[in-house]
């Protein structure tokens, strides 16, 4: 009779503890291994030098570490890589490694797929096939972690989740592995440093103000117009700019953090005067900053980038209008790496 071994890391520390001295083992050793867990980001129970050969054959009896490996590895002209990430179960995900000269930034996935089927984004035409857990979420951190020192000998400063999925549609496990990422007896980086990207879930938002979470939030925009944002992103039909915004003041006044409004700037789709006009009407009424993203074509839709003489004309009509405008250039789109652009191609 072979019995189900259980996922150690779906314990909370508590629990972890309960579980050895339920077995004869002093809580200590419980603790032990919750920081070879979290802390150390330990691949197996045989690593856990400081437990008993005894104390890790119980483990490895009784317990499993569902890890997440890196299946293939793409570097791009511009240093940029990117990861496929194999699951337990076979399942793929992607994230990548952003290095510029002021920060190394991890982007990484929610969820496996994407349920909100936005136009002009390749995760947009994949299915949803589940949930990444917390501690999914954990290592895309850790082993991206671990390249940018292999690669680069720079740890990771920033983290932003604008991979595969939608966070606030795995609200749960995405909270759980920022704080497995964040707390000092996790990897201890910075709330600060992390930025959760939303395409816009209105109930969500408002609950992360009432979490009161230390970290940043950006809405993936695009347009502010309700018709022009409903036509390439068909969630904006349940959640409308008018809901939106006040989530976002909701959310500001909850945690005082300025909100990223992210836009993707499209060529004779959403670069016009009359499109930077509907962008600073929304903006004045947030308290924000406005990101323009460089789009990067994909296979799937017709949508083009604008041109950077287009962008520039674009940013300078909405600076103009006192809001604080950054463009950002595109990295890793000769592998597919780029905003927008994760397919699991692989």
């Amino acid at each position: 009779m072979t019995t189900t071994k259980k996922d150690i890391r779906s314990f909370d520390l508590e629990a972890l503890k309960a579980e050895f001295t339920n077995a004869g083992h002093p809580a200590f050793r419980g603790k032990q291994a919750y920081e070879w867990l979290w802390k150390k980001g330990a691949r197996s129970f045989d690593e856990m030098s400081n437990l008993s050969i005894e104390t890790r054959n119980w483990l490895n009896e009784n317990y499993s570490i569902l890890s997440v490996t890196i299946l293939t590895q793409q570097v791009s002209s511009d240093g940029t890589i990117k990861l496929a990430f194999k699951l337990h179960d076979d399942a793929i995900i992607e994230g990548v490694l952003i290095p510029t000269e002021t920060r190394m930034t991890a982007c990484v996935s929610s969820q496996v797929g994407c349920s909100l089927s936005c136009s002009f984004c390749a995760t947009g035409f994949l299915k949803r096939q589940r949930n990444l857990d917390a501690a999914e979420i954990y290592d895309q951190v850790w082993l991206i972690d671990k390249l940018a020192k292999e690669t680069y000998n720079i740890p990771l400063s920033n983290i932003v989740f604008m991979g595969m999925g939608e966070p606030l549609l795995n609200y749960n496990n995405v909270m759980a592995g920022i704080e497995k990422i964040t707390k000092p007896e996790g990897l201890g980086m910075s709330p600060q440093r992390i930025t959760v990207s939303t395409a816009g879930i209105a109930k969500m938002i408002k609950k992360l103000g009432d979490d009161g979470v230390k970290f940043n939030l950006a809405l993936s925009l695009h347009a502010a117009n309700n018709a022009k944002r409903s036509a390439i992103m068909p969630i904006n039909d349940s959640n409308p700019l008018e809901e939106l915004q006040e989530a976002l003041n909701y959310f500001y006044q909850k945690t005082k953090r300025k909100i990223t409004l992210e836009y993707a700037v499209m060529n004779d789709t959403n670069d016009g005067r009359e499109e930077a006009d509907e962008l600073i009407k929304f903006a004045k009424k947030v308290p924000c900053k406005v990101n323009l993203i460089e789009y990067n074509p994909i296979e799937l839709a017709d949508f083009k980038g604008s041109s950077v003489d287009k962008i520039a004309d674009f940013g300078r009509r909405v600076e103009s209008a006192g809001i604080i405008v950054n463009v950002r250039r595109s990295r890793g789109k000769d592998i597919d790496a780029a905003c927008g652009q994760l397919a699991n191609k692989i």
